[in-house]
């Protein structure tokens, strides 16, 4: 069996961007049974961003995760769940993998480029907010990858940079000390999907046009009725072409349902009626698991036992890659 592994960093409230774009996506794939799944909480990671001072601790951002992946339906007898951090052998790794990596390839990662451009137009120093967290981030992902024997890393193109770092290291590693790790392959999502927020930019924090995946039916229903819309007469047929309201229609319903969408559409039933109807659809798919998210939340210990029961698992494997690598490196 293969090994597919996914990573989510907690950064803030879950929205349903994420939910579409990656949390509902790794569930319906975990789903497969030829092959077997990881899924980890990057908290790690997560320290290398100041959201982390906007939107609440880390851990508690990281309980919110697990709390959505199980209420969402993740088969936890099946599928690893784990945190990042409490699996120390990943950061140990990283550390043999630093002294096989060149800091011309991470000199070229997306990430670090950004932030430098970014100081550049604005004057500052280059290297103004970058910490070394940031810096060797695709080193932190190539351990994450790399210990758990991965072979299948799903990921959007904007991603793909990473995986060819972490297989540059590999083969670095490979070539120099002998076969110990295998050469993580890139699984595009090419219709991971881009959902608008309620003023039509793609859904993001920060724009702050996030609709909560787990927001009470109240909130929820008042995020839907503010969406950005065009004037347009009662009894006149709605475009369906760039509306955020066809789009998130589309993301939740099947074509067959779609039809009853699009008669209501060419009706022109009015943006009012058609918002209700949205604030329906998606309500009714999610209301059983914002209860259950909540249930989770309010007891921990389901979470706990199986963050626990992982963490013992995850650490094995990764200390069997571990040892491999310290003993053929300080060896060789």
């Amino acid at each position: 069996m293969k090994t597919v592994l996914t990573g989510i960093k907690p950064t803030g409230e879950l929205h349903l961007g994420n939910y579409l774009g990656a949390i509902k996506p790794a569930i319906e794939l975990s789903k497969d049974e030829e092959n077997q799944y990881a899924y980890f909480i990057a908290d790690i990671h997560a320290l290398n961003n100041d959201v982390k001072r906007k939107e609440g601790a880390i851990n508690e951002l990281s309980l919110k995760i697990a709390a959505a992946f199980f209420a969402l339906g993740l088969d936890t007898d099946r599928c690893l769940f784990y945190k990042q951090s409490d699996i120390p052998q990943i950061t140990e790794m990283s550390m043999y993998l630093m002294n096989e990596t060149s800091k011309g390839l991470l000199n070229r990662a997306h990430a670090y480029k950004a932030k430098v451009q970014d100081n550049i137009i604005n004057n500052n120093d280059p290297d103004n907010g970058i910490n070394m967290g940031l810096f060797n981030y695709p080193v932190l992902m190539a351990a994450d990858i790399l210990i758990m024997d991965t072979d299948i890393v799903p990921v959007g193109k904007d991603q793909l940079q990473h995986i060819e770092i972490t297989r540059d290291i590999a083969q670095s590693i490979n070539n120099n000390y002998g076969e110990i790790f295998k050469m993580p392959e890139a699984r595009i999502e090419e219709k991971t999907m881009v959902l608008p927020g309620n003023d039509g930019r793609k859904m993001s924090k920060s724009y702050g046009n996030t609709i909560p995946i787990f927001s009470t039916e109240k909130e929820l229903y008042k995020n839907i009725m503010k969406i950005k819309t065009e004037s347009i007469a009662l009894g006149e047929p709605i475009p369906t072409q760039n509306s955020i309201i066809y789009t998130l229609f589309k993301a939740f319903l099947n074509n067959e349902e779609m039809k009853e969408i699009n008669k209501q559409f060419e009706a022109g039933v009015g943006y009012g009626n058609l918002k209700k109807n949205l604030f329906e659809v998606i309500n009714n798919e999610l209301k059983e698991k914002r209860n259950s998210y909540y249930e989770l939340l309010d007891d921990e210990t389901y979470i706990n036992d199986i963050l626990i029961k992982n963490q013992s698992v995850v650490r094995n494997i990764a200390q069997s890659k571990l040892d491999l690598l310290k003993y053929k490196m300080l060896n060789h």
